[in-house]
């Protein structure tokens, strides 16, 4: 018989970090979109103010992104235990949860993949973030950083290819990123309800199905 319990799964400071990037991100994609198709947008006016706009929330991505990974990395100590799957999960989780994300859940059956504190991401999670904030966000930001400082950067913009290559290689890198968004969102309605793995984020508890043993939980903290 399952059993609902409810764990502490999102404390404050990944909360705050988590909507402020979201917000910095999505102002990114947009203004982003005016910036390279001036002709056909102009959601905030004069392209003057797109890219002003645009930079601002790089720059807040980019601090956002760095107090993110000290956090994790120096505070709480648990980047790579969350975020990189271990051989197990690579041999055998990453199948069992596909299998849920494209057959299981459309018969109602439960995720394989409990959430904890510690392991809080399965390990498709794992392996798409890990992509998306090691390889991915560093890209972009970088790519950023060249662009807003062609000129003092002359060296290292004409190391990367040349201003064309590089605004391309942004361009690119920012879609796959806007792509991700829209898969991240749906990803997230895919829990016993459709609002499941996004109350946590705003109140930090998730309602967790259990089979069996109810587990102890961090409510007493």
């Amino acid at each position: 018989m399952s059993k609902h319990t409810m764990i502490y799964l999102q404390p404050t400071p990944v909360r705050i970090w988590h909507w402020l990037n979201a917000l910095g991100i999505v102002t990114l994609c947009v203004t982003g979109a005016q910036i390279r198709f001036p002709e056909y947008l102009a959601i905030f006016g004069s392209y003057k103010t797109a890219i002003l706009l645009h930079n601002t929330a790089g720059i807040v991505v980019a601090v956002s992104f760095s107090l993110w990974f000290f956090y994790y990395k120096m505070i709480a100590g648990t980047l790579l235990k969350l975020y990189v799957p271990n051989q197990e999960e690579l041999q055998h989780g990453l199948l069992r949860q596909a299998i849920f994300y494209f057959f299981r859940y459309f018969r109602g059956d439960p995720s394989p993949h409990h959430a904890t504190p510690d392991n809080k991401f399965n390990p498709m999670q794992k392996s798409a973030y890990l992509a998306i904030m090691f390889v991915l966000m560093p890209l972009v930001s970088l790519t950023g950083i060249l662009l807003m400082n062609v000129t003092p950067l002359r060296e290292l913009v004409l190391l990367s290819g040349g201003l064309k290559i590089l605004v391309s290689g942004h361009f690119l890198l920012a879609s796959s990123l806007c792509a991700f968004l829209f898969t991240h969102v749906y990803l997230a309605t895919l829990g016993h309800s459709p609002m499941a793995h996004i109350k946590p984020m705003w109140t930090g508890w998730e309602e967790a199905e259990e089979h069996g043993e109810v587990k102890q939980t961090e409510q007493g903290k």
